[in-house]
């Protein structure tokens, strides 16, 4: 069965011969193997170009201050998962990537299609602090969750949002979009009645996209990112397990509310 409108599958991603690795158009050894950052290497991966020196120096550090932080629920999974199968590194960390939704590490890509937004009224004629009154008045009403505004451990300040603000402004990228998500900040106290700080979901795509960064690929910075801590913190799992020590903690406070059959629990 037929679905879609094409039935040749195409990519300008890669090819090769026996010779060589062709990869975006150059070669892979003796283009890029030694000369490309990693980070740079997923630029070049994803938009078919290498970054400028700006978004190089972003992308790199939005990586790094999403990489870890602490036995969050993406680690805990995929702990408790390697403690199960320790032969299988690969389904722990995937059992730590499934969890990238809405909640969890997806919140840049929602918050970045926000900003995406806001720019566009903005850049139609209406005032940058109309419309950010607009966007969280519209959230509110419609009882959906301000994306990346708000942490249960950061409520004053999440010490991450000013540095990558500090790196992306010394890297003289264009800071419209953290303009943006400032002012979304500035609206918020009033219209929801108590005030909500940014977090690095909304720091990410908001010195992302003043490099170029692809709004649409957004949610792809903290998988990566945090793939790197997953197999560090699974490294660490097989020397010091903690994994069905995680699970003991679930269960210790666990409370049964469901019904029982007679003579359940009586001594035999």
């Amino acid at each position: 069965m037929k679905i879609g409108k094409s039935t040749v599958p195409h990519t300008a991603i890669c090819t090769s011969d026996e010779h060589t690795i062709v990869v975006r158009g150059q070669d892979l050894c003796h283009d890029l193997i030694g000369k490309l950052s990693f980070a740079d290497y997923f630029f070049l991966l994803l938009t078919g170009r290498q970054p400028d020196a700006a978004c190089s120096t972003v992308l790199n550090a939005t990586l790094v201050a999403i990489a870890e932080h602490g036995l969050v629920p993406s680690v805990q999974a995929s702990r408790m998962t390697f403690a199960a199968a320790p032969d299988a590194l690969q389904g722990a960390v995937a059992a730590g990537i499934l969890g990238c939704g809405s909640v969890i590490l997806g919140a840049s890509e929602t918050a970045g299609r926000l900003f995406a937004d806001v720019a566009a009224r903005v850049d139609a004629g209406e005032a940058l602090d109309d419309v950010a009154a607009a966007t969280i008045r519209s959230l509110k009403e419609n009882r959906q969750a301000i994306p990346g505004y708000g942490h249960p451990l950061h409520k004053a300040n999440d010490p991450r949002v000013d540095r990558l603000v500090e790196v992306a402004a010394e890297a003289g990228a264009d800071m419209r979009y953290v303009r943006i998500a400032q002012a979304l900040e500035r609206a918020i106290p009033d219209i929801v009645g108590r005030a909500l700080r940014m977090n690095v979901s909304a720091a990410i795509p908001a010195v992302l996209l003043g490099v170029g960064f692809p709004v649409a690929s957004l949610r792809g910075v903290p998988i990566l990112a945090r793939t790197a801590g997953l197999i560090a913190h699974l490294a660490e799992e097989a020397e010091t397990p903690s994994g069905f020590a995680l699970s003991y903690q679930a269960t210790r406070e666990l409370q049964y509310d469901g019904q029982v059959p007679a003579g359940f629990g009586s001594a035999a």
